[in-house]
Order: C-alpha cells, then sequence, then structure tokens
C-alpha cells in the first residue's frame, strides 16, 4: 500500500484535501511549490498517523501554518514533491486561565485569534504584526517570530511555556508544561521553536499572557536621521520606563510608497520628513501615558532632536498610526521589492550600516531604498526597489549582488541576516557561508539524531 492509500484508510475523509493553489504560493511570488498530496488533520492523534505513515514510507513532510512564510519554508520548488500537512483545522483554544496567565492553544489558531481569546478575560499575548490575522500560532513559533513588541515582550520564543510536538516518526512529545521553571535537561522547546518544522511538528503550545495596558497611546515624531531617532530610545525610557512597548523607524520613502500604491492612511505631516519614529507605550492605571510623551517630545524639542510630532489623542488616532506602518509592507509589494532584507545588528551600529548600506546599494544601481523597521530591538527591513518608472525585473540580474553587499555588510558589523523571518529555503546559502561552522556541524548533527530518514521539511534551513 503507497503513501496515499495508507492516508486514506487511516484518515478521516474531513482530514484529505485537494491540492488547491495556496499551499503552493510563495507570498512573495518568487517560486511556486509542489505537493504529493495535502492533509489537514483534525487533531494531534491524526497528525500523529500522518508523520508515522510518512516516516514508514520515506515521504517528505512540509508542515503549512497560514502560509505567510517570506523565507519559501512552506514551499518546495524543488525535489520529491511532499506531503503538505495543514494544520488549518487545529484551531481550538484548549484552556485560557488569567490566573495563571497562560493560553493553550493549537498550532493553526491564528495569531489574532490568540489574541482575542486573551482579551476575553482581560489579558494581553503582545505577539503582533501585520499579517497576525493569517499566521499561525505554530508557524510564529516554528520561525520564532518577532513583531512590533518584541522590545518590553520580547520574540514568540519567549512568550512560550510549553508545546506538544509530533517527531518525525510519529511519536507524540507532551510538553505542555505552564512551569516558568523546569531544569530537567536538554531545552527541546527552544530546540523546536525556530526550527521552521525540520524536527517535528508543533501542534500545541502554552503561551504567556500579561496584564492588559489600561491606558495606551501613540506618537509620531520626526529626526533628521536614524542617529537621532536611536538617541530618543533611552530618553523615551527615562520618561516612561518600561510602558515603552515598540519604538517603530519609518522613513519617508514608505510613505512616498503608500501614496503609489494608493493605500488609504491617515497623513500625519503636509510633507513627509524623510525620517520618523513610531513610539507605541502602554501603562497601568494611574499612569498618564500621554503626559509622559508629551513631556518626552517637549525636551526632545529642546534637545534639537525633532521639529515635529503627532500624538494620539484618542484610541481612533493610535490605531491609524499604527495602520499607516503595517501597510508599508503592502505598500512595497506594490511597488515591488528587487531584493528584501530582515536584518538584525548591535543598536549602535545601525546608523553606520544605514549610511554605509544606502552608499554601497547605489554603487549597484539606480535604486530607492525603503528602511524601515523595529528599530528598538535592532531589527531593520533593508528593501531595495527600482527607480520610479521601471520594475524590479529590469533589475533581477542585480538580485544576487544587491543581497549578497547587503549580507556582506551586516555580517561585517556583528548583525544577523535573518532577524525575524528564519532561513526557510531561501537563505540556507546565506546560513552556509555566514554561519559559524561549529555550530552549523552541532545543527546537522541534531536533525540527523531526531530526523534520520530526513523527511522534516527537508531543503529547509539545511539544504538536504
Amino acid at each position: 500500500m503507497d503513501i496515499l492509500e495508507s492516508l486514506r484508510a487511516a484518515l478521516p475523509a474531513a482530514a484529505l484535501r485537494d491540492s488547491a493553489p495556496r499551499y503552493l504560493e510563495d507570498p512573495r511570488g518568487n517560486v511556486e511549490g509542489r505537493a504529493l498530496a495535502v492533509v489537514a488533520p483534525g487533531s494531534t492523534e491524526e497528525v500523529a498517523t500522518a508523520v508515522r505513515l510518512a516516516f514508514e514510507t520515506g515521504t517528505p513532510v512540509l508542515p503549512y501554518g497560514g502560509g505567510t512564510g517570506l523565507v519559501q519554508g512552506q514551499v518546495a520548488p524543488d525535489g520529491p514533491p511532499p506531503l503538505i500537512l495543514s494544520t488549518e483545522r487545529l484551531t481550538a483554544i484548549r484552556d485560557a486561565s488569567d490566573e495563571g496567565d497562560v493560553i493553550v492553544a493549537e498550532a493553526g489558531a491564528t495569531v489574532q485569534a490568540v489574541q482575542d481569546a486573551a482579551a476575553a478575560i482581560d489579558r494581553l499575548f503582545p505577539l503582533s504584526y501585520a499579517a497576525e490575522g493569517t499566521a499561525s500560532i505554530g508557524g510564529a513559533l516554528s520561525v520564532n517570530s518577532g513583531g512590533i513588541n518584541v522590545l518590553r515582550y520580547g520574540n514568540a520564543r519567549d512568550l512560550c511555556l510549553g508545546l506538544e510536538v509530533v517527531m518525525p516518526d510519529g511519536r507524540i512529545w507532551n510538553g505542555l508544561k505552564r512551569l516558568r521553571k523546569d531544569n530537567t535537561g536538554y531545552d527541546l522547546r527552544n530546540l523546536m521553536i525556530g526550527a521552521e518544522g525540520t524536527l517535528g511538528i508543533i501542534t500545541a503550545a502554552s503561551l504567556r499572557l500579561f496584564p492588559r495596558p489600561a491606558t495606551e497611546a501613540a506618537l509620531l515624531i520626526t529626526v533628521p536621521d536614524p542617529a537621532t531617532a536611536l538617541a530618543l530610545l533611552p530618553r523615551a525610557r527615562a520618561h516612561l520606563g518600561e510602558a515603552v512597548s515598540a519604538f517603530e523607524l519609518i522613513s519617508g520613502t514608505g510613505l512616498d510608497f503608500l501614496d503609489a500604491a494608493q493605500i488609504p492612511y491617515r497623513r500625519p505631516f503636509d510633507k513627509h520628513p524623510d525620517w520618523m519614529v513610531l513610539i507605541g507605550v502602554g501603562g497601568p492605571a494611574g499612569q498618564d501615558v500621554e503626559a509622559g510623551l508629551e513631556a518626552f517630545f517637549t525636551e526632545a524639542m529642546e534637545a534639537g532632536q525633532t521639529d515635529d510630532a503627532v500624538l494620539s489623542q484618542s484610541e481612533a488616532d493610535r490605531a491609524a498610526l499604527w495602520a499607516m506602518r503595517e501597510a508599508i509592507p503592502e505598500a512595497n509589494r506594490h511597488v515591488g521589492a528587487v531584493a528584501s532584507h530582515d536584518i538584525s545588528l548591535p543598536l549602535a551600529a545601525i546608523p553606520e550600516f544605514i549610511e554605509k548600506g544606502e552608499a554601497a546599494m547605489l554603487a549597484l544601481g539606480p535604486f530607492r531604498l525603503n528602511i524601515f523597521g523595529h528599530l528598538g530591538d535592532g531589527n531593520l527591513h533593508f528593501n531595495i526597489f527600482p527607480p520610479e518608472g521601471q520594475s524590479k525585473s529590469d533589475f533581477k540580474h542585480l538580485r544576487g549582488d544587491v543581497t549578497r553587499a547587503a549580507h556582506d555588510l551586516v555580517q561585517s558589523m556583528d548583525g544577523s541576516f535573518s532577524a525575524e523571518h528564519g532561513v526557510g529555503r531561501l537563505k540556507v546559502g546565506d546560513l552556509e557561508r555566514y554561519g559559524d561552522p561549529v555550530k552549523l556541524s552541532a545543527m546537522r548533527a541534531i536533525k540527523a539524531a531526531l530526523d534520520p530518514k530526513g523527511i522534516m521539511n527537508p531543503g529547509a534551513v539545511l539544504r538536504a
């Protein structure tokens, strides 16, 4: 009996899917995936059954969450067509407790669904980014995604207490503990987080919750350059302390692109500044965050660090400022990037990197750069675009040179070529080029030990 017959015999009809185009699409449109078949198990036990059958037959398994990954981790354009295992039916919120500040969610639940379930018990699940309405919790943990609130709450890894995982041979690891402390040997939880489905399939997670801020506000402040933007971070913290949850760098080019894409947004200034910082704050009852932001702006203006700002006066104002920020990736897609880079750097190195990076890109071609991202935690999106009137296809021949120059500069400044999007298949060569050889050797040994047949997402993270 082959794998398809075995799956039909072992799984209910509801778990079997047609290989629809959406399972094969890369959000950036650079590659097209392939599939032997698609299954969508409705329980952890059904996931285990499907993986066990794949293990017995040596069939590659490609985990599929929300399909929003940007590094081709969920599409396999080469090699034997895999069994795509979708978590789309694993959407239950198994438990939510305001007493223990923990929520247990299945892997297919969207990030937004977990946020909403937390809000229903007056708690905050702080993981947040533009794709949260589609991105799944399993996928978020698999790539250790970040988003806008990492400065205060950490990455997905920092929000996870325990996991339930189907291992490559079909066994189930029941690691859904809700403990803050558990020193009992190797940390399999953190090994699985960021592994991009190459060591097992996350089916559920215990996640940390936090008190909901009683007051929230946002300030969009103009700055003359990234160095000044960075200097504002300690000043903001001096006024607001841990209430500062987000500190985002935005370039005027980003707003130009919103205009070009005709994406509706509330225009904050009559003329687009060269650079801005969007600061998000949330405090407990009794803390006047608006007054703190006003005092911060006044001090920054007196110091010559800014000349204008927009302070939210209502929840609608705050939401409009964040909607503008979250729309920038959509505007980027409309313009069409020659190359996009998700990088991280030591905070002190960011202004120098931007200066040298711009010069390096302009030496390669007449490009436009849209540099934005999570300045507070050192994560920049360094994206390169064709000049107005031309398309990315006109510069396709330079894409490799552009990315090599950007990543070489990142490496020279002790940064990382992947901050929050993962490695996937897109950056395997970068990992081989820039990765520490001892680390790579250890990674390959772990992969061989846990997945001896090499069936779990082959070709992602490590070359198959």
